[in-house]
């Protein structure tokens, strides 16, 4: 058997109106109803007269796994992006879609877990930060992932490789479950 995968990137969401992507396009996103390859606009919500817009999604046009991404060594995030976010949550849970989280840059606020990846799970420090995560949006600690990116090496590593590929299989293994309800 034959499984394809599609991740979708989109751009973040902001502070304020009219700036980062809007929360009413990425709920129709999960239903389907963009097409692959649409730009979306801050300032210009998506609507069923647009070219891409698809009135009548296929399973496979539906989102089967929402997963947002957040740096930890950005500052408090804003409540108005929080909120944003906590809507896109609600309507992926009220559609059954599971949710999880990345926690990225996780080497550049904790000197153990810099100095040895394998203290990840024992960092005071990022489980503080995926607590305070967790409890802002909802996301339960087990569906927060700390990752960290590639960004200064020059070959593979097989520590930050685990940790990547272990959050890439949890997002296929959930987007399998939730397809085998459809």
């Amino acid at each position: 058997m034959i499984y394809v995968f599609v991740f979708n990137d989109i751009m973040g969401l902001e502070d304020g109106d009219g700036r980062g992507v809007r929360t009413d396009d990425i709920k129709l996103a999960l239903k389907g109803h963009v097409k692959e390859g649409y730009k979306f606009n801050p300032v210009s919500p998506l609507s069923d007269v647009d070219p891409g817009y698809i009135s009548s999604p296929s399973i496979s046009d539906r989102v089967h796994v929402l997963v947002c991404i957040y740096s930890a060594n950005a500052p408090q995030m804003n409540q108005s992006v929080l909120q944003k976010m906590r809507e896109i949550r609600e309507a992926a849970s009220e559609l059954g879609i599971p949710q999880l989280a990345i926690l990225s840059h996780i080497d550049e606020v904790c000197r153990d877990t810099e100095r040895n990846l394998k203290n990840v799970y024992k960092s005071k420090h990022l489980k503080k930060k995926m607590g305070d995560f967790s409890s802002s949006l909802g996301i339960p600690m087990n569906c927060i992932l700390p990752v960290k990116n590639y960004s200064l090496e020059i070959q593979l590593n097989s520590d930050i490789n685990a940790l990547i590929l272990s959050a890439l299989k949890l997002m296929v293994d959930f987007g399998d479950d939730y397809a085998d309800k459809l």
